[in-house]
């Protein structure tokens, strides 16, 4: 292995250990636009064929793809095909734990995509999609209805008390109803 290669690999962890989710992800090529959050390093073997709007969330474990890796199984005369597509992420969005964005997707403003959502399709502004593959499962307008009227704000949690002790006070014992 040569210097050059060592010191790339070097940077590279540098990045990706001591500076930020989206100054890694510029680093390797990603266009990252303002105020993202950033927590995987999972951009595929193309990252610049991605681009990330301002004030996105990308949680742990997702995985950005922009290539079709099956199409190693197709040649013939004229040699292995090949696919490769752009993702596109506009702003405000949130990417849950786990999920996987296909190539040619592009989401648009103002969605989440649930935990563990395969994204096979391009998702339209103001939706929540989740599920294997996505589908449309509510609208985000309604989702933010929800948590105004039901979730606690920052301003009624107390600050002064520990983490632990200050999300125990307001932790709800309530579970979800059970799959029909």
């Amino acid at each position: 292995m040569g210097l050059k290669k060592i010191v790339t690999i070097l940077k590279s962890q540098y990045y990706r250990i001591s500076k930020s989710g989206a100054a890694y992800a510029r680093y390797v090529g990603v266009e990252v636009g303002e105020n993202c959050r950033i927590l995987t390093s999972s951009f595929g073997s193309e990252p610049w064929l991605i681009k990330i709007g301002n004030k996105v969330t990308i949680t742990s474990g997702v995985r950005i793809i922009t290539h079709d890796g099956a199409t190693w199984l197709v040649e013939d005369e004229d040699g292995r095909r090949e696919f490769f597509a752009r993702v596109e992420i506009e702003d405000n969005v949130f990417v849950g734990l786990n999920a996987i964005i296909m190539p040619g997707v592009k989401i648009e403003s103002n969605s989440i995509v649930a935990a563990g959502s395969v994204v096979t399709k391009s998702v339209p502004s103001g939706s929540i999609v989740g599920g294997n593959p996505a589908r449309i499962i509510a609208k985000t307008e309604d989702y933010k209805k929800r948590v105004l009227e039901s979730y606690v704000s920052k301003s009624e949690m107390d600050y002064s008390k520990p983490f632990k002790e200050r999300v125990l006070e307001v932790v709800s014992n309530d579970f979800k109803p059970f799959l029909k």
